[in-house]
């Protein structure tokens, strides 16, 4: 009887090691894909960022084109 009881417990503790690897393997997948995703987020905020930059200086330049013009047409 001692000898069933202590097997089952070994084996208990058999699962219980396996089944804590398991769940340390996934929480790292899990931990990667919150990496990917939070520098992907990067990634996107700084192409918004650049794509801001570049229409707010188009329009910076679209409008010292116009002031250029009204002034000119002013002077004639």
């Amino acid at each position: 009887m001692k000898k069933l009881f202590v097997s089952l417990a070994a084996l208990a503790m058999v699962f219980a090691v396996y089944s804590c690897r398991e769940t340390e393997k996934k929480a790292e997948e899990m931990s990667d894909e919150v990496e990917n995703v939070v520098e992907d987020a990067k990634e996107e905020a700084e192409e918004v960022m650049e794509e801001t930059e570049e229409a707010v200086d188009s329009m910076t330049n679209a409008a010292d084109e116009v002031i250029e013009e009204v002034k000119e047409t002013i002077e004639n």
